[in-house]
């Protein structure tokens, strides 16, 4: 996976902060303070290029922050950089796993690639909010 970073632009709301990313239409987050919005801008920013990625749409190359111009109807709270990684293509893996395991996610899961690799996810999130305090 490659780290990407797309700016952010922050909004004031009735009820805390929306977040909108510019250089991609529908990628939208919010949060109750600006701690919360600018976290919950980073999941959204994982799911949008997670989705795009399984769904193969082309995704604009991120601006640059100086670059994107105010528009005076939006009432701007700031404007940061948010990270990400990029999904990559997939690469193919031989795995040893416990039988009783691989019978447990074949009961919940019809790929198990695809239930791997979000257990990966979950679990390297987990790590680096640990990680992050």
């Amino acid at each position: 996976m490659a780290t990407v970073v797309y700016p952010a632009i922050v909004e004031r709301s009735a009820n805390g902060y929306s977040v909108f990313f510019p250089d991609l239409p529908g990628c939208t987050s919010a949060g109750a303070s600006l701690g919360e919005a600018f976290a919950n801008a980073e999941e959204a920013l994982t799911g949008h290029l997670l989705v795009a990625a399984q769904h193969g749409d082309e995704l604009a190359d991120p601006s640059r922050l100086e670059d994107i111009e105010y528009d005076p109807e939006i009432q701007e709270a700031g404007r940061f950089l948010v990270r990400a990684e990029k999904p990559g293509k997939s690469v193919r893996l031989n795995i040893t796993l416990d039988e009783g395991l691989v019978a447990a996610i074949d009961r919940v899961a019809k790929n198990r690639s695809g239930f791997l690799a979000e257990a990966a996810r979950v679990a390297l999130a987990a790590k680096r909010e640990l990680a992050d305090p």
